[in-house]
């Protein structure tokens, strides 16, 4: 049986959280309401280990996460988070990382 890894890093043999790839911050937006029913709002989450979770919440927003990064490939795809998780792959499962709030987040 293969041990769980994170969705974004790929990386195994670490404590994962859950990331709700729909911030429940935003679950009462009425626009997001429009966009998503109530079950893919509380279903949608993504398995990340912490330090992914910390640098995916560092580079947006939640409004952005809700709007346009909603899926796992939307932020593998976004270039900072893109840039750290080829970083962060290369480290051992429990490397501790301190993950600066970025200046671009609105």
């Amino acid at each position: 049986m293969s041990e769980a890894a994170c969705a974004l890093c790929g990386r195994s043999g670490t404590k994962l959280t859950a990331h709700h790839l729909i911030p429940r911050s935003q679950h009462r937006r009425e626009r997001i309401q429009k966009l998503f029913s109530k079950e893919e709002r509380l279903s949608r989450l993504a398995p990340l280990c912490p330090p992914c979770h910390k640098q995916v919440h560092a580079v947006l927003s939640e409004q952005q996460l809700a709007l346009s990064y909603n899926t796992i490939e939307a932020l593998r795809n976004e270039p900072e988070i893109a840039r750290f998780v080829v970083w962060i792959a290369t480290k051992a499962p429990n490397t501790a990382v301190t993950v600066h709030k970025h200046n671009r987040r609105r």
